[in-house]
């Protein structure tokens, strides 16, 4: 894979760090405007980013560790796809994760999982597979509200938070947050949502209002951008198109959210990282003018 250099993410991080100036996300006054004059901010960020394994999905293990050093990342929220972590048998899985303790990523979330039945045996080996990972939350792609019941009795048995990853108006069942947020109220606490910003926003809903109303039943969070608010294949890197980031830091602040901010970035499958790069600079940067050290 061919990816660029690290002096080509200091200029990546520089231009959009003058976009957010330019967009008045940095006053004169900045906490990168510092960090240029060689002072670094001093307040740790409390918004953790991480990468979903899902974006380096064409790229293998070993790929995905050397990309996570490039960007500077320590949390994985990963699939088994390509060989990133698989299900079966346990011992290949064991192999990933001791891979990836290796080089410093600790494994945060697993998923998109799917629930094709509602089937104790089915839901279990989800959970399982969990439990083998050593994680605290499954991002679900597709349990139906009929299935709910079942998967909450398994999030009491192993103490592992489901996280209903919604996919926009395609999605009969989860097309919004808010929709996974009415199915889950009145269930187990650790019954909850997987926020994909892109989606919920082609899905008509506002994505900081969404953020506030889940609120602690927000165990997960997906970024991507968006050039046109409900066109799927309008898909931008971070910072080129028009999702709020910058107010979606603030609500994830706001309500205390503990989790991870994982890049989805889903287009250019064969060489995503310049497009990779381009986000977590953008939103390092957003970071840094809000006076935090990414």
């Amino acid at each position: 894979m061919k990816t660029l250099p690290l002096s080509s993410t200091r200029r990546t991080f520089l231009r959009s760090s003058a976009a957010l100036a330019a967009a008045g996300c940095l006053p004169s006054t900045s906490a990168f405007a510092s960090s240029a004059a060689g002072k670094e901010p001093e307040a740790p960020s409390p918004i953790r980013l991480g990468m979903a394994s899902y974006t380096l999905r064409t790229m293998t293990r070993a790929q995905v560790i050397a990309d996570m050093k490039e960007l500077r990342l320590t949390l994985l929220n990963c699939k088994d796809v390509k060989d990133h972590l698989p299900m079966t048998p346990l011992e290949a899985e064991q192999a990933a994760l001791a891979d990836y303790a290796a080089a410093g990523i600790k494994v945060t979330a697993i998923g998109a999982l799917y629930f094709r039945k509602d089937d104790d045996d089915d839901v279990r080996k989800n959970f399982e597979y969990a439990k083998a990972a050593g994680v605290k939350v499954i991002v679900a792609g597709d349990p139906t509200p009929a299935t709910l019941p079942r998967i909450e009795k398994f999030v009491k048995e192993y103490d592992i938070r489901i996280a209903i990853h919604n996919h926009g108006p395609e999605d009969k069942l989860w097309p919004s947050p808010l929709t996974v947020l009415e199915a889950v109220k009145n269930m187990d606490p650790r019954m909850g949502c997987c926020i994909d910003v892109g989606h919920t926003m082609r899905a008509g809903t506002d994505v900081v209002e969404a953020i506030h109303k889940v609120g602690p039943r927000l165990f997960d969070m997906h970024m991507k951008d968006l050039a046109q608010p409900n066109v799927k294949e309008s898909q931008v890197a971070v910072g080129a198109g028009i999702m709020p980031v910058r107010d979606i830091f603030k609500a994830l602040i706001a309500i205390k959210y503990p989790g991870n901010v994982d890049l989805e970035y889903e287009i250019f499958p064969d060489n995503p990282m310049p497009g990779v790069i381009e986000s977590f600079a953008y939103m390092r940067g957003v970071l840094a003018g809000m006076g935090y050290k990414a």
